[in-house]
């Protein structure tokens, strides 16, 4: 198979680390005879792909409706004598839907949906996901399954096929590393997120929770990772609650597999998750899990063996679990054992890469009968 993965996404979030992961497992494992990665010139997948030394091409993007973009993956496909294009956001959705009815992009297109959100509030959308060209949509987990189901004629198109983690990108061990960087006396626990700073994320309830913990007393510091619209409003919010010396901000880092394993406790609020990859990293740097019991992270933590689950904006029960865990080593001890192993059994490069190019190949084969 000859495969072209698409994205018109600029940012960098689990999304695109999925592509990047994906293209490493295809070339690796021998799945695919060539691939490449189609995506905006200069974004960062296009950076990360680059320095990776992968085969990607960057395109002007000007819009969801950028026909010269959909002219250009026609083209694409034809000089690479691709079998498939696979499809990982929204706008390159309507791109090459837009290709192919417009430009004659005739291969199979396979969309990757990792959203819960709704596709029915407009024809085109409604459109653009039961278009015939679409033969597969690979969902990370059911809740987005069952988001898409009500919009969807076909629903034997739909499929699972969750999230991975590279496990050897998350081999560090605990050394203080991030005390010393933040200068936070070593006898502080901390407890850390790593995500966007958007509406879903939830994280008025994460501050809500740190305001809980920091009057009862708990010896911890409290560490954000990630950048975003909402950033200087949640970081305004903690400063209304005298929190600019409990909670750092530490921006957009590259340094994850670095930062993480020294989390002692990873909180996690947010209130519509499709799923969570950060979840699944965490299990890789053997640190517990609070998280809200929302969207698709039931399907990563479970209750009381994995991690714990909170009640969706309740800070009052985040903080509860949160403090029960610090105190207890054996229920730490439990939950990271057994998230490392669920992580191990089905959520690794290997396994996932798997899943998804059996799915892929059986649209190439369908196609080439």
């Amino acid at each position: 198979m000859r495969l072209i993965q698409v994205t018109a996404s600029k940012g960098w979030r689990g999304h695109e680390q999925k592509i990047i992961y994906l293209y490493e497992a295809f070339r690796d494992f021998g799945y695919v005879e060539d691939q490449c990665i189609v995506c905006v010139k200069g974004s960062e997948i296009y950076k990360v792909a680059t320095e990776k030394n992968m085969k990607v091409i960057g395109l002007p993007f000007s819009s969801e409706y950028d026909f010269k973009f959909a002219k250009s993956l026609k083209r694409i496909a034809d000089e690479n004598k691709a079998d498939l294009v696979f499809i990982h956001n929204s706008q390159s959705h309507t791109i090459s839907v837009l290709s192919a009815v417009f430009y004659g992009l005739k291969i199979p297109l396979v969309l990757c949906r990792t959203l819960i959100k709704k596709i029915d509030t407009n024809m085109l959308r409604k459109w653009k996901y039961n278009y015939k060209g679409i033969k597969k949509i690979l969902c990370i987990t059911q809740p987005v399954v069952d988001m898409l189901k009500p919009a969807i004629y076909d629903h034997s198109r739909l499929k699972i096929v969750g999230i991975l983690t590279d496990v050897n990108k998350f081999t560090k061990q605990k050394d203080g590393s991030l005390h010393r960087e933040l200068n936070i006396a070593p006898e502080y626990k901390i407890i850390g997120n790593i995500a966007a700073f958007t509406g879903f994320k939830d994280h008025y309830t994460w501050v809500n929770t740190v305001e809980i913990l920091v009057k009862k007393g708990v010896k911890a510091k409290y560490v954000l990772v990630g950048e975003g619209t909402m950033k200087e409003e949640i970081m305004q919010f903690a400063k209304s609650k005298g929190l600019e010396n409990e909670i750092y901000f530490m921006g957009f880092r590259r340094d994850i597999p670095q930062i993480l394993p020294e989390f002692d406790l990873f909180l996690f609020t947010s209130n519509n998750e499709p799923a969570g990859g950060v979840i699944l990293e965490a299990y890789a740097c053997h640190v517990p899990v609070v998280a809200a019991n929302a969207g698709g992270i039931p399907e990563l933590v479970f209750n009381n063996e994995t991690g714990f689950l909170a009640e969706v904006g309740n800070a009052s029960d985040f903080a509860e679990k949160v403090e029960l865990l610090l105190e207890d080593k054996n229920l730490q001890a439990k939950f990271i054992a057994n998230g490392f192993d669920f992580l191990i059994k089905n959520h690794t490069k290997e396994v996932i890469a798997k899943q998804m190019f059996e799915e892929l190949n059986e649209v190439y084969l369908d196609s080439v009968k």
